[in-house]
Formats: structure tokens, sequence, C-alpha cells
């Protein structure tokens, strides 16, 4: 079960003027299970979106790349239970195919649609169930549909991942919708397994672009599951000018910041929902790293103790061998400690002052704090006045039986 997740409900989440969301069975996965998502986009719209930097990134990465750079999205088609990743030429030639399907149902230009899939790597997308699907999808587009999406974009994921937000910006009301897809292979580096965040405001294409950068930096790109960055990560953030407030051109508007404040905060626990909701996760960990020379060497040392799957065992059986913790400290690659300054803590527990083992700590204040659910990891460097946080899980014997069994 995730850890500690609020699960939303249909009547959480707010339509977005602009946005239309059809939902369609194509049975890539499962029989009668909703695996395809149209997004329509009202024209006038700003559109941003980042990609995984895995070289082997998908197909549909790389057709929607193109067709950014050649026209503004009007359409995003999403399926989930197949990657269409590792597989060639043949992969390019379907995934254009089902934009051009698309396209050819709302009679748009192909290179106005882009493909987004997740599920399995190395399979061929298989396009004709897909089409043959994309009909029902298109005559279902409804503004008040971001609940069956969430659901329509999972694959491993045990719930949905959606959250909506409304402030008032100049006397007009904004609305903030975003869903994610996300629970092992889960290392964003630019971005998340799958997310989609829209607003009605009206906000400059290089205003909207510098927003998803800053909100996905501080989110999408501080979690991990597993460290395992996918081949089909995508963030999408889309403002359709449809609220009636005036245009934001400045990312230093009073009003961007307010929007922009939101923006991130929908992120960021669309990030945190992917880790409590990861792959037989039952703890929510928090690392947070200070006193280092940069931001950089901060966040080297946070990742390096996330990935131990020693201290991530440690985490799953509430074991305070914070020997663990130590050693991944010191093989991070940060060069030139002074052990001296070292200092690391469970929640507000000192464990390590100075370098070795704090006099006041016991092996009890170290076991009630790992028999939480949700921990701090603090370390402190002494090196300097940079901080960084990161947030993970810990590994399970789900985890294992999950990944191994995936494909069957």
């Amino acid at each position: 079960m995730p850890v500690n997740l609020p699960v939303p409900t249909a009547s959480t989440l707010l339509p977005i003027k602009g946005i239309e969301i059809g939902i369609a069975s194509a049975g890539i996965k499962t029989v009668g299970k909703e695996d395809l998502v149209l997004i329509k986009i009202a024209q006038g719209s700003s559109t941003s979106v980042v990609y995984t930097k895995n070289s082997f990134c998908a197909a549909p990465v790389t057709l929607a790349k193109q067709h950014q750079q050649q026209a503004s999205p009007l359409y995003l088609l999403i399926n989930s239970g197949n990657a269409n990743a590792g597989t060639g030429e043949a992969g390019m030639q379907s995934a254009q195919r089902c934009c051009q399907a698309v396209a050819e149902l709302a009679n748009v230009s192909a290179n106005t649609v882009l493909p987004f899939s997740t599920g399995v790597i190395g399979q061929q997308l298989p396009v004709d169930k897909m089409t043959t699907a994309l009909p029902a999808a298109y005559q279902s587009l409804i503004r008040d549909n971001w609940f069956d999406a969430a659901h329509a974009i999972m694959t491993t994921d045990t719930v949905a991942k959606a959250i909506s937000k409304q402030i008032e910006v100049d006397g007009k009301t904004i609305t903030v919708t975003g869903m994610a897809k996300g629970s092992g292979m889960i290392r964003p580096d630019m971005a998340t397994m799958l997310s989609y965040i829209a607003t009605d405001a009206a906000i400059e294409q290089s205003v909207l672009d510098t927003m998803l950068h800053n909100a996905v930096e501080q989110s999408f790109n501080r979690i991990t599951v597993d460290g395992d960055t996918s081949t089909n990560d995508a963030c999408v953030l889309i403002a359709t000018a449809q609220a009636g407030s005036s245009t934001i051109t400045s990312i230093d508007d009073n009003s961007a910041q307010m929007l922009y404040q939101i923006i991130a905060e929908i992120s960021q626990q669309l990030a945190h929902a992917i880790v409590r909701d990861g792959e037989g996760a039952t703890k929510f960990i928090a690392i947070d790293v200070q006193q280092g020379v940069d931001t950089a060497e901060c966040r080297q040392v946070a990742y390096t103790i996330a990935h131990s799957p020693l201290v991530k065992t440690a985490l799953f059986a509430s074991d305070p061998n914070w020997g663990r913790i130590l050693a991944a400290v010191g093989r991070s690659g940060v060069t030139e400690f002074n052990l001296s300054k070292v200092a690391i803590y469970l929640d507000d527990i000192c464990i390590v002052k100075n370098g070795e083992p704090a006099s006041e700590y016991t092996e009890e204040q170290g076991q009630k704090v790992m028999d939480q659910d949700e921990i701090t990891i603090k370390v402190e460097l002494g090196r300097g006045m940079a901080k960084d946080t990161i947030w993970t899980c810990d590994f399970s014997y789900d985890y294992v039986k999950i990944n191994a069994e995936y494909r069957t």
C-alpha cells in the first residue's frame, strides 16, 4: 500500500478550460482496461515539455520532440502497457501511424499530435489495437475527465496520482490540475515517468518554459525509487489562456510568482506521490544534506544514500544500522572530507557527531525513529552553506517480486 498517500476522487479534480480528455480501452495489456488517453488542447495555448535524458529514449519521445519543434501541440496521445522503447525504426513508424490516426480524426496536421507511451520496453506497439480504439477516445472528449485519465495511464501504480488547486490572480480564478504516473524505474532526469499539468492562465511561452524547468528541478528531479531513469520520461505543462486573465510575460511578475508557487506545489506533491507509491514501498524518506560546498555536492551525497541497497533494505527492516548511512556518505565521491565536522541525524536524533558515534545516542532512540513510516535522514557536511533534499523510499520484498513478475 502507498505510504500515507491521499487518493484523489473525481470531485476533487477540477476541469481546465481549454482542455478536453477522452479515454478508451485498446486492450494493450488487459482486455477491457482503459489504457488510451487523448488530450485536446485549445488553439492559442502554450505548451512546454521536458523529456528523459536516457540515450535509449523511446520512439514517442523522439517523435514528440520533432513534432514540438514543427508546430504548436493540439493533441496529446498517451498509452499505457507498452513503452514503444527499444523498438527501432518500426517503433518510430508505429508512433507516426498513431499520430496520423489522431490527425485524421481531428482534421489537424499529424505534427500537432505529441505521442507518449509507458509500459514494457522492447515490444512493438500494437498500432492496430490503438487506432481501432482511437475513435472511442475522440468521441468521449470532455473537460471533466482527469480522474479517469489518471487511472488509464497507470502501469504498476497502485493508486492514481492527481491534484487540483485554485488561486485568485488579478481578480480572476486560475485553476491548475495535474496528474502523473510512476512507481518503479524512477530516477527522473528532466521529468518523471509521465506527468501532465494544465492551467487556464495565459502564460507567454518563454515564461512557461522557465516555470516548468524550475518546478521539475525541485520536484521530479529530486526523487528516486530505484535509481533507474526511464526511457519514456516526459513532463508536460499547458497554459490554455482561457481564464480571462492578463498574459503573464515575465517570471518576475507578482502574478507569475503566485502561479508558479501553485505549479511547483502540484509538481512536488505529484513527485512525492510517486515515491509514496514506489513499488513495494513501506516508508517515505527525505534525505536532507546540508553544509555542502554547493548543491550539486549535497545532491551527490543524498543520491548515494538513497541508492544504497543496504540503506534501503535497513529502512525496510526498521533496522537502525546507521553504519550503512555513514558508509554511503563516505563513498559518495566527495573529496577532502574533514570527518571531524560531519554529523548525521535520524530525524532529530544525532547518531554521528564530529565524524564519530554521538556519545548521547542510544539504539532505542534510533529504533523509535526507524519504526516510523516517514523518516528524515539529515547529513551535515561541515564544508559550506549549500543544501539540497531528495525523496526516496525503502526496498521491500515486494519490490523484487513486482519487478521479477512484471511481464508475467
